[in-house]
C-alpha cells in the first residue's frame, strides 16, 4: 500500500516540502537529457532513446518500492510524494549511467535484469550512507555518479567481448547523431542546478547548492572550450574520448563523465567536512552537517565518515557489477552477436533513409565519403557464427 506524503522524507521530518518544479526539472533530465546524450552512435539512436525510456520507466516504479521500504515504510504503508518521485529519478539516473557503459552490447532483457539488481543495491547503498553513516551527499557524487559509473564499468568488464572489433564500423558517430547528443548535453547542463539542489533543505542550503552548481557549470564550459581549442588539431574544437586499457569496453565514457568526477566530488566532500565550522556556515551548519552542529561529531569524524562512505559505495558497485555481469551472461537472455552490436535493426523496425529522398540527400550531404553504406539502415547481412556476451 502507498500513501501520499506532501512533506520531506519521513526519516528526516525537519526537511520542508519539495516543489513539483524541482521534480519536473529532474524528470526532464532523466528522459530527455540522458536519452539524447546517448544517441551519438550512428546506427543506435532508436535504441539509445527507446531503452532509456524503458529502463527509466521500470527503475522509477521499482525504486519507489525499494527506497520506500528503506526510508518511508510506516504503519504497513509506503508513503510517497514529491521527494520520493525525485529520489526515484535519482535512482533511474544511476541505472542510466551504468547503461552508458554497456550501450549497444546488450539486449532489453539483459538491461531490465541489470536494472532489477542495481535498483536494490542502489537503495541499500544509499540507506547505509545516508541513514547509518550520516554521510552528506546532496549532489549524489557517491550514491549516483560513483555508484552508477563503477557498477556499469565492472559489469562491462565481466561482459568483455574480445571479438567486438567486428562492430567497430558502427561505433563511430556522424554529424546528425553528434548534434542530437549535443542537445541532450544542453538539457542536462540547463537543469543540473535543480538536480543537485532538489534534495537539499529549502533556504540557505538549497540556494548555496544551486549557486555553486550554476557558476561551476559556466566556468567549466569556458574552460572546456579553451582547453579543447588549445590541444585540438589546428585549434579546432573537439570532444575528447577516453580509450580503455583494461579490457573495459566503455561505450559512453562513463568513467571520465561520471566515475572520476564522482570520486573527485566525494574526496572534496571529505575535505569540506573536515574544514566545516560554525563560523563558516553560521546557522546553515545544521542543515548541511546536522550531527556536527549538534556536537555529536567533530569535523574530523564527519570527514572520516565521508571517506568511508566512498569506499562502501565502491564496494557495493564492484560486487554488484560483478554479480550483474555474471547474470547477464546467461545464454537465454539473447544478447546481440559481436558483428551486430550498436545496431538498431536487431530490436526495432527501422525505416530506411533511402525511402525519403529529401531526408536522405540532406543526411548524405553531411557525411564523408565511405560512410554512406553504413549509414543506410538496409537489411542486416548474414554473419558467420560468433560469440555472444
Amino acid at each position: 500500500m502507498a500513501d501520499w506524503w506532501m512533506g520531506g522524507s519521513l526519516s528526516s521530518p525537519e526537511c520542508p516540502p519539495l516543489t513539483p518544479a524541482g521534480f519536473q526539472d529532474v524528470h526532464t533530465m532523466i528522459f530527455v537529457g540522458f536519452g539524447f546524450l546517448m544517441v551519438f552512435l550512428q546506427r543506435y539512436g532508436f535504441s539509445s532513446v527507446g531503452f532509456t525510456f524503458l529502463l527509466a520507466a521500470f527503475a522509477l516504479q521499482w525504486s519507489t518500492l525499494v527506497q520506500g521500504f528503506f526510508h518511508s515504510f510506516h504503519g504497513g504503508h509506503i508513503h510517497v510524494g514529491v521527494e520520493s518521485m525525485i529520489n526515484a529519478d535519482f535512482c533511474a539516473g544511476a541505472v542510466l549511467i551504468s547503461f552508458g557503459a554497456i550501450l549497444g552490447k546488450t539486449g532489453p532483457a539483459q538491461l531490465l535484469l541489470m536494472a532489477l539488481l542495481e535498483v536494490v543495491l542502489f537503495g541499500l547503498n544509499e540507506f547505509v550512507l545516508l541513514s547509518l553513516l550520516g554521510v552528506k551527499d546532496a549532489g549524489g557524487s557517491m550514491t549516483i555518479h560513483t555508484f552508477g559509473a563503477y557498477f556499469g564499468l565492472v559489469l562491462s568488464r565481466v561482459l568483455y567481448r574480445p571479438q567486438l572489433e567486428k562492430s567497430k564500423h558502427r561505433q563511430g558517430s556522424v554529424y546528425h547523431s553528434d548534434l542530437f547528443a549535443m542537445i541532450g548535453t544542453i538539457f542536462l547542463w540547463i537543469f543540473w542546478p535543480s538536480f543537485n539542489s532538489a534534495p537539499t533543505t529549502l533556504g540557505d542550503g538549497q540556494h548555496r547548492t544551486a549557486l555553486n552548481t550554476y557558476y561551476s557549470l559556466t566556468a567549466s564550459t569556458l574552460s572546456t572550450f579553451a582547453l579543447s581549442a588549445l590541444v585540438g588539431r589546428d585549434g579546432q574544437l573537439d570532444m575528447p574520448i577516453l580509450e580503455s586499457k583494461l579490457k573495459v569496453q566503455d561505450t559512453c565514457g562513463v568513467h571520465n563523465l561520471h566515475g572520476m568526477p564522482g570520486v573527485l566530488g566525494a574526496l572534496l566532500g571529505v575535505l569540506v567536512a573536515g574544514l566545516a565550522t560554525h563560523e563558516a556556515y553560521g546557522d546553515g551548519l545544521e542543515s548541511v552537517f546536522p550531527l556536527l552542529a549538534k556536537g555529536q561529531r567533530s569535523a574530523t569524524s564527519q570527514a572520516m565518515h565521508q571517506l568511508f562512505g566512498l569506499f562502501v559505495t565502491l564496494i557495493f558497485a564492484s560486487v554488484g557489477g560483478s554479480l550483474g555481469g555474471l547474470l547477464l551472461r546467461l545464454p537465454f537472455l539473447d544478447s546481440p552477436p559481436d558483428s551486430q552490436c550498436y545496431e538498431d535493426q536487431i530490436y526495432w523496425e527501422v525505416r530506411s533513409p533511402w525511402s525519403c529522398p529529401f531526408t536522405c540527400s540532406s543526411i548524405l550531404a553531411l557525411q564523408v565519403p565511405g560512410e554512406h553504406e553504413d549509414l543506410a539502415q538496409g537489411p542486416l547481412r548474414a554473419e558467420e557464427p560468433e560469440t555472444r556476451a
